[in-house]
């Protein structure tokens, strides 16, 4: 038998599995497939054993003990009459045990098969547990810094999400789900949670239809490509109609144009919350809403446990809609392995733990971004300091390094960036410690005398700052994302010591620098690295390793410059450098006109700070030698775009090369700029490498008002560089047809 028809062979056995299970199935048993539940402890085992028992349960969210997920498994499998087995859920974000960097720290990586390694990890940890689900990847393209759940994404390009997205869930599930050591991968939030207005978690999303077409939906579509088993919907509203109940993403979307025939789980108490968001009059209605929306499985909420059962005895709701939703769910267990599988008989060990940190270390090692290093302040020559000043809250925070939403990992893993930086000097160097303040958040100065003393006894001071992890990811969310705290008094305090000043700032979203940037000599932003952040920085202020980090988002200069992205539109007055005038710069009397009438802020222009894609090395690269193979095609050809790259430092580092598209004229104005593709590759010194990149007229497409996919004749401008301000140039006219 060849692959298609084993492949068609293999679908056709499992669509007959679950008609036979339908077919067998009492309304109470179909509408318990749909109830996910949470664990309560052992001290509620009982409780659960005899819903578990009945068939009132599908799937069991936040239990990771061994003996109690074996427990039910077997209460499910030999004692409930259709002996179902249940999905285990459980929130492994970037990590169980091992904590790897947070998802956007390893989005500064552009590493997809690192993301990979990372998930891969994770997977293998929670799988020895019982768990066998995750809630994860969280591909929201993220635009608003503001927002707490940042930290949980790839960042602000949809293309970017989409390729790391991808690499995630191919860690997780890996090519064959049903193997005990994989994880089914969640794609959330279904969408455009990203969006979310003001920044505030839970907020509306107000997306019109082109960009929620062009930006947010793109990574979801890529999930889907990638085979992820399940998707979850977002907390918020999408142009009044919120995700739970809304038809048209979960239905004509999700299922009819993309055909996705998995999983789809609503985030906790959603569906109840469409009663909150004034959408519907009551629990009942929102188990039917949710439900003919598309929803097959309610997070802990108990709404189809409670009411389906009365609504489709009643006529409200067909059996066949429940038995849509219950199709779903079995054919993601059979597919897990779950059903019909040995899946549940094999017991796995977790990785290696030296294997684990050595990906969390390298994870964690190509996550940092050098923004700043003035008079090649970094690296430091161990040989060549006698004293070194550790300064700063989080320079000794082995919980605190691990990030947001990390339900599992183990403290005692992290090695802190003291423990790792003394182990470098020691026997070399004194290392002096000096927290500076208590917490991130601390005003209390009390402790800046002796953090300044050490300093100045010093050669060089290092200073770990930044934002604890309960400062990021869901439900914290921050309206000023300067340095929280004293911490920029603590900044200019150490640097009127007169010695070097190093940074490194560790936190869980982007932070405006713009009044603080000047006062760091170099600065590495390493966000929460996870349990192996000490001995990566190490590594990196000690020239052990070399930075290779490019931001996955646009870094503001002041709060008030958010959202900012590289990815915008041009407008019909476009800012430029010598129409912009700075608000300390005005003439007293000024007439209204003498003002530039452009699209900039007064106090803080256009720019950002730092650019989306930039990093710096220990090293340079030069590009040179941008060429395409055509400068006109049609849509069934292809342009080959290729440059140069070359090493011009001294040291041996990896260079993100980036390809950039700019559609000129279209019916719907297009970015200034768009990502295309990008390449990771390590040069030694003086070694160059010619880039080859390919562009069809998907790279050239965009999503119309009608919802179709199509590139418009005429020009295009391409660019290729070290990040999106890249001004290598060259053009591409797409032929009509």
């Amino acid at each position: 038998m060849d692959m298609a028809n084993e492949y068609n062979s293999s679908e056709m056995a499992i669509e007959e599995r679950i008609r036979n299970l339908l077919t067998e199935m009492t309304l109470e048993e179909k509408t318990g497939q749909l109830n996910q539940v949470q664990w309560n402890g052992w001290e509620a085992f009982d409780a659960l054993a005899d819903d578990v028992r009945a068939g009132r349960v599908g799937s069991v969210i936040n239990l990771v003990d061994r003996a109690a997920v074996d427990a039910l498994q077997t209460i499910a499998r030999q004692e409930s009459r259709q002996g179902i087995p249940l999905l285990i859920g459980r929130d492994v974000i970037h990590g169980f045990h091992t904590v790897m960097p947070l998802p956007l720290a390893q989005a500064s990586s552009w590493n997809p098969e690192l993301v990979r390694d990372c998930a891969r990890i994770s997977a293998q940890e929670a799988a020895v547990t019982g768990v066998n689900w995750t809630f994860a990847p969280m591909i929201d393209v993220s635009r608003d810094p503001r927002w707490g759940r940042v930290a949980e994404s790839f960042g602000e390009d949809p293309y970017l999400t989409s390729v790391l997205g991808a690499a995630m869930i191919d860690g997780y599930q890996t090519s064959d789900p049903a193997s005990p050591d994989t994880i089914l991968a969640c794609a959330k939030h279904f969408a455009g949670y990203g969006a979310s207005e003001g920044g505030r978690d839970y907020n509306s999303t107000n997306i019109p239809p082109n960009e929620m077409r062009n930006v947010h939906l793109p990574p979801f579509k890529a999930a889907v490509e990638a085979g992820v088993a399940t998707f979850m919907t977002s907390f918020g509203d999408i142009d009044g109609v919120p995700a739970s109940g809304n038809d048209w993403l979960l239905t004509d979307v999700l299922r009819e144009e993309w055909s996705f025939d998995g999983m789809v789980v609503s985030d906790w108490e959603s569906i109840t919350q469409l009663c909150t968001h004034g959408m519907c009059e009551d629990e009942v209605d929102a188990a039917l809403v949710a439900a003919q929306a598309g929803v097959d499985m309610d997070m802990v909420g108990g709404l189809y446990s409670a009411h389906l059962p009365h609504l489709c005895e009643s006529g409200e709701i067909s059996m066949d809609r429940i038995d849509q939703l219950v199709g779903n769910i079995l054919r993601t267990k059979i597919r897990a392995g779950l059903i019909d599988g040995d899946r549940l008989d094999q017991h796995t060990e977790e990785p290696a733990r030296l294997t684990a940190l050595a990906v969390a270390r390298q994870a964690a090692t190509e996550s940092c971004v050098l923004l700043r290093n003035e008079k090649d302040t970094l690296p430091l020559a161990s040989d060549q300091i006698s004293s070194l000043a550790v300064i700063g809250p989080m320079a000794n925070e082995p919980a605190e390094q691990m990030g947001t939403w990390v339900f599992d990992g183990k403290s005692e893993r992290s090695v802190t960036p003291l423990d790792a930086i003394t182990s470098v000097l020691e026997g070399q160097a004194e290392v002096d410690f000096e927290p500076g303040l208590e917490t991130t958040r601390s005003h209390d100065k009390t402790l800046f005398t002796r953090a300044v003393e050490a300093a100045a006894s010093c050669d060089v001071a290092v200073l770990f700052i930044g934002e604890e992890a309960i400062l990021s990811g869901e439900a914290h969310c921050r309206a000023d994302i300067t340095l929280p705290g004293a911490q920029a008094d603590l900044v200019r305090a150490i640097r009127q010591t007169g010695k070097p000043v190093i940074g490194v700032i560790m936190a869980g979203r982007p932070l405006a620098l713009g009044d603080v940037i000047e006062e760091f000599d170099a600065l590495v932003y390493a966000w929460h690295g996870g349990s192996m952040s000490g001995p990566a920085l190490a590594d990196l202020l000690f020239g052990r390793a070399v930075p290779s980090g490019k931001l996955p988002v646009t870094f503001p200069k002041v709060s008030g410059q958010v959202p900012i992205y590289y990815g915008h539109k041009n407008t019909g007055r476009p800012p430029e450098a010598d129409k912009v005038i700075h608000i300390d710069d005005i003439e007293k009397g000024a007439p209204q006109t003498s003002l530039g009438m452009t699209s900039f802020l007064l106090d803080a222009g256009y720019e950002p700070l730092f650019p989306f894609g930039f990093g710096l090395s220990y090293t340079q690269f030069a590009y040179s030698d941008l060429h395409i193979d055509r400068h006109e095609m049609t849509e069934k050809e292809m342009a080959i775009v290729t440059a140069t790259v070359i090493n011009t430092g001294t040291r041996t580092a990896s260079e993100i090369t980036q390809l950039y598209i700019r559609d000129r004229v279209a019916r719907i104005t297009r970015p200034v700029r768009e990502l295309k593709a990008f390449r990771r590759q390590e040069l030694a010194p003086g070694e160059s490498v010619q880039v080859e990149f390919q562009l069809s007229v998907n790279e050239l497409a965009y999503y119309h008002r009608d919802g179709s996919f199509q590139a418009e004749p005429g020009d295009f401008d391409i660019w290729v560089g070290g990040d999106s301000r890249a001004d290598l140039h060259t053009s591409l006219r797409l032929l009509k047809a």
